[in-house]
């Protein structure tokens, strides 16, 4: 993990392998060519003003993730100079957005891989934008490298970049020191988030995630409790076991409990941890079996949050509930026309064994729902239905109160993860009836993601306020790398999930 030090030096000093500054394009009251963004003024006046005009003689525009190189002027200790593109210019005294802040660091920290040091003169004017600019160095520095040989002197590969220097930060200020150790720790855990994603699921099953949470639980302080395939079926939970019923590697129920002697309200987390999903019976065609590792990106989701939570010293209860299992075909998996008894007792006509999260979230949410927390927030990559509403950068919202789905859609605006809030239909719901059980697990094919909304809201416990959140097209990014997303497993959701704990332990939640 790249370290981090807040510095008040003078840049012309610092000796760092490149110093990087911000630029952006003209404003709507003041178009024209790349504008300097506060913090390098040093870097502008070696240049004797002039090097917005040499940054657009190299083809600068100040346009978000654009990078331009450039010598470092003469007598800096530093030999280059990294221009990073903020976007466009904000109005006067409006300063720029946490986001494009946070872009313009991962950008930049992705750029500089391999180098030891790099001094970050980007436009700091408050707590708030250290913060901002440490959580994007962190998250754009990240890789993922661990089942490539570099060689025995790991020269073949560019290691992360080893230091961030933040400058214009204040190290003896309270604010900006809080900042950084808050980005510091929201960050580590959705990397750790992000790894889990990326492990191939011949490493990472059930039983190994299950593993890995109660090391990092035990490290923290928080309560684990796992349930395997006999406590689940002690238990009753038809819908974990019937979706794991096909694999040689059993599934399992994780919990985890962080509280605080300090905490008014409890907010539980679930995440669908689904480690290889082929469909089942139901088998996914060819090509779309690929990525399905990423399957459990809901439930890396929760456990980072928690974790994060942990770190923080919330003053809140946070349970995260990870519903584990893998989806196979075999002669013991679970048919089409099977009906599961789930733990809230209801049973499920199974007419697609490939929508299966949804089985797994079901039991979840009833054990969650169980201890009556404050609200319930569930993570899943559920549906295709949702990237064809939304693409492959959003998250649907859907909630069974208006003012929490808006305070989630909120919390996820304000940390920088693009989300939509998304209804749920009540004419939708008759489609999934079925005449053998209770409910069955498929419904209308149009709206699909909201017909999987309004089957989770089935196990959701009375007067409970719930969000559910449809990951499934940020969750694994398939395409280049942009701002701080990295290509593969991102973290999608972490960041709502830690900004939404802070709001309940403030009162702030509803």
């Amino acid at each position: 993990m790249t370290a981090l030090t807040l510095s008040t030096a003078a840049v012309p000093g610092l000796r760092a392998d490149a110093i990087v500054i911000g630029v952006a394009k003209g404003s709507a009251s003041k178009p024209g060519g790349p504008v300097v963004a506060p913090g390098a003024e040093a870097v502008d006046q070696a240049y004797d003003g002039g090097l917005a005009g040499v940054l657009e003689t190299l083809g600068a525009s100040g346009a978000e993730g654009e990078v331009t190189k450039l010598p470092a002027p003469s007598g800096f200790k530093a030999p280059l100079v990294v221009a990073v593109g903020l976007g466009a210019q904000p109005e006067k005294d409006s300063g720029y957005d946490t986001e494009a802040l946070r872009k313009a660091a991962g950008v930049a920290a992705r750029t500089l891989a391999g180098a030891k040091k790099a001094a970050f003169a980007l436009p700091l004017t408050d707590a708030a934008g250290a913060g901002a600019v440490a959580e994007g160095v962190l998250l754009g520095a990240y890789s993922f490298d661990a089942y490539k040989d570099n060689g025995k002197d790991g020269k073949n590969g560019k290691a992360p970049l080893a230091e961030a220097v933040l400058l214009g930060g204040k190290p003896r200020d309270k604010a900006y020191k809080a900042a950084v150790e808050r980005a510091t720790a929201v960050a580590e855990e959705l990397n750790r988030a992000r790894d889990l994603i990326n492990m191939p699921p011949n490493d990472l099953d059930p039983e190994a995630f299950a593993a890995i949470a109660q090391a990092a639980a035990k490290e923290h302080g928080i309560k684990v409790q796992v349930l395997d395939e006999k406590a689940l079926a002690k238990g009753g939970y038809g819908g974990i076991l019937g979706v794991g019923a096909g694999s040689a590697s059993g599934p399992r129920l994780v919990k985890l409990s962080y509280t605080s002697s300090k905490a008014k309200k409890h907010l539980a987390l679930v995440g669908k941890g689904i480690t290889y999903d082929s469909g089942g019976i139901s088998l996914k065609p060819a090509g779309h079996n690929e990525t399905m590792k990423c399957d459990m990106s809901g439930a890396a989701a929760v456990f980072a949050a928690v974790v994060a939570a942990a770190r923080l010293g919330l003053e809140v209860n946070v349970t995260g509930w990870l519903a584990l299992a893998e989806n196979m075909p075999s002669g013991s998996a679970t048919r089409p026309g099977d009906v599961l008894r789930m733990y809230s007792g209801k049973t499920v006509e199974v007419l697609n064994t490939d929508a299966e999260g949804r089985l797994v979230l079901a039991d979840a949410l009833w054990a969650a729902s169980a201890e009556k927390p404050d609200a319930i927030v569930d993570v899943a990559t559920l549906t295709g239905a949702m990237m064809l509403a939304l693409g492959s950068r959003t998250f649907g919202i859907m909630a069974n109160d208006d003012a929490f789905r808006s305070a989630v859609h909120e919390a996820a605006e304000e940390v920088g993860e693009p989300a939509w809030p998304m209804p749920l239909p009540e004419h939708l719901r008759k489609g999934m009836d079925s005449a053998t059980a209770d409910i069955a697990n498929m419904g209308e094919r149009m709206g699909g993601g909201l017909v999987a909304g309004l089957f989770l809201r089935e196990f959701v416990g009375e007067g409970i306020t719930w969000a559910h959140l449809d990951i499934a097209g940020p969750a694994f990014n398939e395409g280049g790398p942009f701002g701080y997303t990295p290509k593969g497993g991102t973290g999608s959701a972490v960041r709502t999930l830690v900004r939404l704990a802070e709001l309940a332990a403030a009162g702030d939640l509803g």
